[in-house]
């Protein structure tokens, strides 16, 4: 019983097989140089005694852990949990684990957990990393194999990112559209490049449109980022808000409900991201959609090219689509 129940080796198949460990090794790791009629004769005597390479033995023999690595600043955001999705779901399709990392928000801990989780992983993607560029550049270096999201263009490595300052124009243009001329737009992370690309979204709109207004309010990127904002909000005499994202759209909305202030009637609310709960919000929420999970999907797409010695397009930009709800309609007569 006990010589039955014990785990078949890797001795035992070399010794079956009449080969060396190294041939099994070689043949069970795919090497091309092992003769064919050998490395059948190994597979087969493997296959008949039920011996299966151990995964940890195969990575010491490979020199790769068939693990990847994400760096997200905020895991709670739905947006990043469906850009995760896309990375997962891709990366295992091609036999890859992925590890997770949220550095919260956190500058410095971005920086460690990049370098920490590279050291036991094949590479890594840094999505929408919040690092200054002359502080990115450097690290990035150290980081290779690497990809990035939603950053601009990068020295040498692939980039995958969403058009945020196409998609915040067409939502300007909606609402300037529907007759609005002063709008507040609720500010994200000072730090953030997507933020930093819907502030340049709005110069183009201003330059655009003489009569426009466009009041900035910081605020931030979650939903009680929004339901702090309500004061400032009101305060600016706007007739419509343009939120950084669909969560700080959803926690002004909840504000506003407690004020009574109606909307669309009083006041249009725009989120970004069109994250599940958007259109089940009170008003459905006008928002633009980003492919976040193409984001994923595209992001393993350029890693999976770079551990496989291919060549990735070195920017890849997909346009989030405007899409319109209950919660924009005409400005109020003053």
């Amino acid at each position: 019983m006990a010589e039955t129940s014990r785990r078949v080796r890797i001795t035992d198949v070399a010794k079956a097989a009449g080969v060396s460990l190294a041939t099994v090794s070689r043949v069970m790791n795919g090497n091309a140089t092992v003769d064919a009629s050998l490395a059948e004769r190994v597979r087969s005597v493997a296959a008949d005694l039920g011996y299966s390479a151990s995964p940890l033995a195969r990575s010491l023999v490979l020199g790769r852990t068939q693990t990847i690595a994400v760096v997200v600043p905020d895991l709670a955001n739905p947006t990043f949990q469906a850009i995760l999705r896309g990375i997962s779901r891709a990366a295992a399709a091609d036999g890859y684990h992925v590890l997770i990392a949220d550095s919260a928000e956190q500058v410095a801990e971005e920086r460690v957990l990049a370098e920490e989780t590279r050291r036991r992983t094949d590479g890594v993607i840094l999505c929408a990393p919040r690092l200054a560029q002359d502080e990115l550049a450097p690290l990035l270096t150290l980081l290779t194999p690497v990809v990035v999201i939603n950053r601009g263009r990068q020295d040498a490595v692939p980039v995958i990112a969403a058009d945020y300052r196409h998609a915040l124009g067409g939502l300007v243009e909606h609402l300037y559209d529907l007759g609005h001329r002063r709008v507040a737009f609720l500010a994200g992370v000072a730090r953030s490049a997507s933020n930093a690309a819907r502030l340049a979204a709005l110069d183009d709109a201003r330059a655009t449109h003489a009569d426009l207004e466009v009041v900035v309010v910081p605020s931030g990127v979650d939903f009680d980022s929004g339901a702090g904002a309500v004061d400032a909000v009101l305060g600016t005499g706007a007739t419509a808000v343009l939120a950084f994202n669909d969560l700080v759209a959803m926690g002004l909305l909840s504000s506003l409900a407690d004020r009574s202030v109606r909307v669309p009637d009083d006041l249009s609310v725009v989120g970004f991201d069109d994250i599940p709960f958007a259109r089940y919000t009170s008003p459905a929420l006008t928002t633009a959609a980003v492919p976040a999970g193409e984001l994923g999907a595209q992001a393993w797409a350029a890693l999976h090219a770079l551990l496989t010695g291919t060549t990735p397009q070195p920017f890849v930009s997909l346009t989030p689509e405007v899409v319109v709800r209950a919660s924009t309609g005409p400005a109020p007569s003053l």
